[in-house]
């Protein structure tokens, strides 16, 4: 098992750390956002309904918010552990950026976190909304502040190299780096995606049980409300995005797409083998200048693939082309549910109420 290096060591356990960490900001993004809106709702329309369900999500996000933290603290001690040069290297710009998150979006958070936690009673209805919207506004601010040192790192701007280090040269160019507006939606419109369909599995659970809950009809509805809104503008959000890595980043498309050779009027393939030795993608099911249409919005596009790519640069390709396929699948699946679910009403003959504890 030579191929164990330390190098490979590292990405698995960071890989593994922040494939767990990644799951508790995707659902407390939205779901905070959630609560702010069905609070709001309460407090507009006087119905306690929606104060139950504020309720009921109210203690899963303290829990998710807490593993949150608690997992990205042992990531953050990844980044010196596991990648020290590079830690070193980037911390003029890198070690900013965390901080800002910090100061502007986690301590946000945090300072009112306790009020919406624990003050319904104490502080009265109006301030305590007030907490739950500036939580909310938090957890935005600290996706935004993440993503845009994720995005530095996949397109780096703005920056001189002084004595082996990287140093900003526009906070501005910084911040808002070539792929970062692009990474933020997605990132966000994916959190969103996938709080609404957590609450939508849990109330399609209370409605197995009994059909007429008022408290599960109005989430189901609001999920499926949600996920229709939500899923078509990520595509387009996928879509623009796409083309952004392809300009910056053309190895990582090529790998994604399967495409080894540059070609124009290229295929877009559904599905293959490929095989980073022969250097093409074995077996493949493909449809004609699809791919081509796609990456370049023309028939006869040029699609540049990983022979422009120095080998020793080229990604892992099979698992990048089928974490994308994946990715993509259920993307689909959750458009196609939401279109299909759309016309669910939440409105009917309410007699009898699950007990939400």
């Amino acid at each position: 098992m030579e191929w164990f290096d330390a190098v490979l060591l590292a990405r698995i356990q960071f890989a593994f750390t922040i494939s767990f960490h990644i799951i508790f900001p995707a659902f407390t993004i939205g779901l905070a956002s959630y609560l702010a809106v069905l609070e709001g709702l309460w407090l507009y329309t006087k119905r306690d309904v929606y104060l139950h369900i504020f309720k009921y999500w109210l203690k899963i996000f303290a829990v998710a918010f807490a593993m949150g933290v608690v997992s990205g603290v042992v990531m953050s001690y990844q980044f010196g552990t596991n990648w020290g040069p590079f830690a070193e290297k980037t911390a003029p710009i890198l070690g900013p950026l965390l901080a800002y998150e910090v100061l502007t979006a986690f301590f946000l958070e945090a300072g009112f976190l306790g009020v919406m936690l624990f003050g319904l009673n104490k502080v009265g209805p109006k301030l305590h909304f007030t907490a739950t919207v500036l939580v909310a506004v938090g957890t935005l601010m600290s996706a935004f502040w993440i993503l845009s040192a994720n995005s530095w790192m996949q397109t780096p701007a703005a920056y001189l190299i002084e004595n082996g280090r990287f140093i900003p040269e526009s906070w501005v160019g910084v911040i808002f780096n070539p792929s970062f507006p692009y990474r933020l939606v997605h990132m966000v419109l994916a959190a969103f995606l996938t709080t609404s369909f957590v609450v939508g599995a849990v109330a399609a659970w209370h409605l197995l049980k009994d059909r007429t809950s008022e408290p599960a009809r109005i989430m189901f509805a609001m999920a499926v409300m949600m996920a229709a809104v939500v899923a078509p503008i990520q595509v387009i959000a996928g879509d623009q995005h796409g083309l952004n890595t392809q300009k910056h980043q053309p190895a990582k498309i090529a790998a994604m797409e399967g495409h080894f050779k540059t070609q124009s009027g290229a295929p877009l393939i559904l599905f293959g083998i490929p095989d980073m030795d022969a250097a093409e993608t074995k077996y493949k099911i493909e449809i004609p200048k699809l791919g081509s249409l796609i990456l370049g919005h023309s028939f006869d596009a040029t699609v540049v693939g990983l022979d422009q790519i120095p080998r020793e640069d080229w990604p892992n390709v099979p698992i990048v082309f089928w974490s994308f396929r994946v990715m993509v699948g259920i993307g689909m699946l959750m458009l196609l549910y939401g279109s299909r679910r759309s016309g669910y009403s939440a409105r009917g003959d309410v007699s009898s109420k699950v007990t939400f504890t």
